[in-house]
């Protein structure tokens, strides 16, 4: 068995592989309570005394908490902890933009689905808003916009009759109160975002594309956004799964 992980800037995702690369335990903790502690209860749960791990992968946009993760794991386990971008992906996809600037959840995303005959944009609502951009096995760069959730939080935040607000879809697009003005602002307006950009890559690229979205927020958009999605929220996991056979 295998153990993959997504340590997100809100998020980390741990799961436990068997040998038909199914999931077979998920565990999900806040990214900011990672500690020796939590990792150890983490572990315990996986009961890996009972099994055998022969490798573990992980991406991570928080350096820290990788770091964290890699030394009790490694206490656990006694094997080599590997991140993503320790392994030689130029056997399974080509990069055309700088490899240092790009996500390691990003590049787990354009892994899970790369091939040699369709195009995809990935579209993740995670702290930020990703577009990933792959035209076969190449991948192109993409678009990054302020995240839903974040954008919802600061704007409370700083305006003072702004309460806290929980983002549905509106009834109306003209909200009769604040907070459902601020529903209908948020919404729409990233169904429109969302729109425009996906219209401007192809407009571009002069491609046609599959769009997959996934993380938070993908289940509130899938039936708002024109063009059609598909919602796939373990590509990451799943990259990641892809991946590990380039650990020998």
């Amino acid at each position: 068995m295998i153990i993959v992980g997504d340590i997100g800037n809100t998020e980390t995702k741990v799961c436990l592989i068997d040998k038909s690369n199914k999931i077979i335990k998920k565990i999900i903790i806040k990214t900011k309570d990672i500690n020796n502690n939590s990792l150890s209860v983490l572990l315990t749960k996986f009961k890996l005394s009972k099994i055998n791990i022969k490798k573990v992968l992980f991406c991570s946009v928080v350096p820290k908490a990788f770091n964290q993760i890699k030394k009790i794991f490694y206490q656990k386990l006694k094997i080599k902890i590997y991140e993503l971008k320790d392994l030689d992906l130029k056997k399974m996809i080509n990069i055309k933009v700088n490899y240092k600037q790009i996500g390691s959840d990003r590049l787990a995303n354009a892994l899970s689905v790369i091939g040699e005959k369709k195009n995809y944009i990935i579209l993740d609502f995670g702290t930020a808003t990703t577009f990933d951009v792959l035209v076969k096995k190449n991948y192109y760069g993409g678009v990054i916009a302020p995240g839903v959730k974040l954008s919802l939080k600061t704007l409370s935040d700083k305006a003072s009759l702004i309460p806290n607000i929980n983002l549905k879809k509106p009834k109306k697009v003209i909200g009769q109160n604040t907070i459902n003005a601020v529903r209908s602002g948020f919404f729409w307006g990233y169904a429109g975002l969302i729109d425009n950009i996906v219209n401007l890559i192809k407009k571009e690229t002069k491609k046609s594309f599959e769009i997959i979205i996934t993380g938070g927020f993908s289940n509130l958009f899938k039936k708002s956004i024109k063009a059609k999605v598909t919602l796939n929220k373990d590509i990451t996991i799943n990259g990641l799964i892809k991946a590990s056979i380039l650990i020998k």
